[in-house]
């Protein structure tokens, strides 16, 4: 909706009104909220956008699509509105002080379904059905009967529809481990299951490519192409050969766009999802596993239909040319970024003929890569990262939690996807981009503050950045808290996001910046290659079409890139709640990673390594402090943590 909304403000050609939407504008019309013409747009005395509700009942609305002040909404004028809603607000005039507005129409609930867990209250002597929010523990009344939970267990968790109050689907039983991925995904509507339309369509293609039906295409299957990815990777997105003779670098992507369609039953799914979404156990693709992981993903062995930049250097490893278009490849090899890792070690005993071709060209490029870093990373920004890996045993509980750092095969990846990136934003005006603008003054000085606080002397009166977070850094690592301090820093940047318009990567320090390369889990980089297409295609009508509504789409893109880490995020939360509640009164190493009231630590060790804990100390901590941490309490419904900090 929110998309639609974002078109509404800009003006919509009455004939690209979907038909889902055409009883919402026919009552927009007669309310005269809307122009009634060829372009379909809010009148300008509307304005939409999203409520913020204040504790004393009053709200603000944040403005959709027009840069200017939220405007105040008075208690009397939120016409049952809600935190979070999207709504269309009237502009109330009055001479002085801060703009006001008053609700007119709800266009979407922040949530239009809820996860409810059921549980059994006695009164009367009778035992009662009592239906409880599972994030706030609040009773929910559903338009359901109560004998509807009679033989229903304690416990079992449900969907339901927000706006009709009804049940819309059982999830499973609070006690069991698996369903936790259920809810993580119910809680932001997110569904696994494709429709069977989808699934017909994706089906449709079949399992191999026959390179004979695409004499106009560059055939590259000779070429010992490979990808590199983590070791349970199932959809392949890339693979990279270089031609060490020509200074050359193929980047090869696939080529998804052949396959979905716009507009198709496909595509319509894929632009719901936006992303695709992995759990330690599986992943929930934003294509069909019959597209994710079959005929799309560049698998060993198997022709493949691709979209490839040819880039090629000097003896400086400047860029001199960059070229697109549309190939097949046959990757030569699936590797892990373990294996390659052993390779650029030097360990090749187990290298066998194919190894030793693909090798040939690896180990060359390797040494170039390692200086296009060296000289990208003079104007952007490099930090220490850590990613948590759970693994998860038979019941759905951690069986262990490890740490996957980044290592040579991760960078060599890495800028070969950021040059291939940077030459598909050269292409391109407007569209899609990957922006990322500077961080604002005040989180500048809050994080110099922070910095100061923990010893760590900032150079206020460097203007280069990153200049400044170099120092910043090299003074952490000679503290040992280099890793807690990158994530202050990465804390303190604006979030990267989709714009129509370039402005540019701050944090890169690209001029000009998108996402190519992962088109299988980011509808953003399907809709890129669509453009690309229709741009290199010189199919000007087409472009046209694809480039109409792209505003919109790119707001709609990145809240579903919210949505989908929150997913991820939710979901690690459940299963450390799990094993903290059966280690209750059980001490653990930690580390103090907010110091606000109540302050938050997260645990160092063992299966609970990087839970969040909620304190209930009222004290004041140092930043990184170390401590040790009592587990008090442990809630599955809301998955948080409590515990206190034991003294010696």
């Amino acid at each position: 909706m929110k998309e639609f909304a974002y078109k509404l403000v800009k003006g919509i050609l009455r004939k690209d009104i979907p038909r889902d939407k055409k009883d919402l504008i026919n009552d927009l019309i007669a309310l005269k909220i809307v122009s009634d013409g060829k372009i379909i747009k809010l009148r300008s005395k509307y304005r939409i956008g999203k409520i913020d509700l204040t504790n004393k009942g009053f709200g603000f609305l944040i403005p959709l699509g027009v840069k200017e002040k939220d405007y105040l909404i008075e208690s009397e004028h939120l016409n049952s509105a809600s935190n979070g809603d999207l709504v269309i607000a009237m502009r109330l005039f009055n001479k002085r002080g801060r703009p006001k507005a008053k609700v007119v129409y709800i266009l979407e609930k922040q949530f239009s379904t809820s996860v409810v867990y059921l549980s059994f209250e006695f009164k009367n002597g009778k035992e009662i059905p009592v239906l409880k929010n599972i994030k706030t523990d609040e009773k929910v009344f559903v338009n359901e009967k109560k004998k509807t939970f009679k033989n229903l267990p304690q416990n079992a968790v449900f969907k339901i529809n927000n706006y009709t109050g009804k049940i819309e689907e059982v999830l499973g039983i609070l006690d069991d481990p698996w369903v936790d991925e259920k809810i993580s995904l119910a809680l932001y509507n997110k569904k696994e299951e494709f429709s069977k339309n989808a699934l017909n369509e994706a089906r449709a293609f079949g399992d191999y490519v026959d390179k004979d039906m695409y004499p106009e295409r560059v055939d590259l299957t000779k070429l010992f192409f490979c990808t590199i990815d983590p070791e349970s990777a199932k959809d392949h997105d890339d693979a990279i050969y270089f031609d060490k003779e020509k200074n050359e670098l193929y980047v090869a992507i696939a080529d998804v766009s052949e396959y979905v369609y716009l507009n198709s039953n496909l595509d319509k799914e894929a632009k719901e999802r936006g992303f695709s979404i992995y759990f330690p156990h599986k992943s929930v693709p934003m294509l069909p596993r019959e597209l994710s992981e079959n005929i799309c993903s560049l698998k060993e062995n198997e022709d493949r239909l691709a979209f490839i930049f040819k880039i090629r250097f000097n003896k400086k490893n400047e860029v001199v040319k960059e070229e697109l278009f549309e190939g097949i490849i046959n990757s030569k090899r699936k590797y892990s970024y373990t294996k390659i890792d052993e390779f650029l070690k030097g360990s090749l005993e187990n290298a066998n003929e194919i190894d030793k071709e693909i090798l040939n060209w690896l180990l060359p490029l390797w040494e170039r890569i390692q200086k296009i870093r060296k000289k990208r990373l003079k104007t952007g920004l490099d930090f220490e990262s850590e990613e948590i890996k759970m693994n998860l045993d038979e019941k759905g509980m951690i069986k262990e939690v490890t740490i996957e750092k980044e290592t040579p095969s991760h960078k060599l990846i890495e800028d070969c996807m950021l040059l291939a990136n940077k030459a598909a934003a050269k292409i391109i005006d407007y569209g899609i981009f990957r922006v990322h603008e500077k961080p604002s003054q005040t989180s500048l000085d809050d994080l110099y503050t922070e910095l100061g606080s923990l010893g760590i002397n900032v150079n206020t009166d460097e203007k280069d950045f990153v200049k400044v977070v170099r120092d910043i850094q090299k003074q952490a690592s000679e503290m040992d808290i280099k890793l807690f301090v990158d994530k202050l820093i990465i804390r303190s940047q604006q979030q990267a996001r989709y714009d129509a318009f370039n402005s540019g990567h701050f944090a890169l320090g690209f001029d000009r910046y998108t996402h190519f390369t992962s088109p299988i889990r980011r509808y953003s980089d399907l809709t890129l290659h669509r453009i690309l297409k229709a741009t290199i295609r010189n199919d000007k009508k087409r472009l046209e079409y694809i480039l109409r509504n792209v505003e919109s789409l790119v707001v709609k893109i990145s809240e579903l890139e919210r949505e989908a880490m929150k997913v991820e995020w939710d979901f690690y939360d459940r299963k450390y709640a799990r094993i903290a509640k059966e280690n209750i009164g059980k001490i653990y190493e930690g580390v103090i990673e907010d110091t606000e009231i109540p302050p938050i630590a997260k645990i160092l060790e063992d299966r609970l390594f990087g839970a969040r804990v909620f304190l209930k100390d009222k004290e004041k901590f140092n930043l990184f402090e170390k401590v040790n941490i009592e587990i008090l309490d442990s809630k599955i419904t809301n998955a948080k943590i409590k515990g206190k900090v034991k003294k010696d």
